[in-house]
């Protein structure tokens, strides 16, 4: 999950220009009379005005950090958004469908993990050796896959990075159902528990 935040900023030049607009504007009509002032005054609102139009309000992006309470936590969540932002840039990178699609499926599926321990910190325990080495194992590999497709020497080892590309990514989606495994046996014990109460009642055929 992304964890940053949008926010539209209006663009300080129009402000200075038109403090700028004023002493030119003084030198052409001297500010003496109440009439020379109010020209020297709408020609500052004119270039605010134009200056405004030509200068639109632009999207600064902040970093929101993670506050899931445990530090640890909160810093293994923002070291897997660095290594999902990464191997998305890899991906970008990357002409081979198969290992792209791999690469996508990878991503999506571990900002998935994100957004589970983000909600449910007790979780971590349990990606522990995801955030801490197969992701960034992956993304070793294919820095260096990239790295040889780029020195023209990729062609002998592109097979096998396709398999271990497709692998990881379903290991991933594994993990992620691993993570939900507590809620499903819930689920399918309330199903159980309200199947046999509907039974007993003789509400059910």
């Amino acid at each position: 999950m992304s964890k940053w935040k949008e926010k539209q900023v209006r663009p300080v030049l129009p402000l200075y220009l038109a403090a700028l607009a004023w002493p030119v504007a003084s030198l052409v009509f001297p500010p003496y009379s109440l009439g020379n002032l109010v020209l020297v005054a709408v020609c500052s609102a004119v270039v605010y005005g134009v200056a405004r139009v030509l200068c639109p309000m632009r999207v600064v992006r902040t970093l929101m950090p993670f506050a899931t309470g445990s530090e640890d936590v909160d810093a293994m969540l923002t070291g897997i958004e660095r290594n999902l932002d990464a191997l998305h840039q890899l991906n970008d990178a990357i002409p081979d469908q198969v290992l792209s699609d791999a690469m996508d499926q990878m991503e999506a599926t571990g900002r998935k993990i994100v957004r589970t321990v983000e909600h449910d910190p007790q979780k971590a325990r349990q990606i522990d050796r995801f955030a801490r080495y197969y992701l960034p194992e992956i993304i070793k590999l294919m820095s260096g896959y990239v790295e040889l497709e780029a020195n023209g020497a990729s062609d002998g080892i592109l097979s096998e990075l396709r398999q271990n590309a497709v692998t990881t990514a379903n290991a991933f989606d594994n993990l992620l159902e691993s993570l939900y495994s507590s809620e499903v046996m819930d689920l399918s014990t309330d199903m159980e528990v309200l199947d046999s109460i509907l039974k007993s009642q003789n509400l059910t055929k």
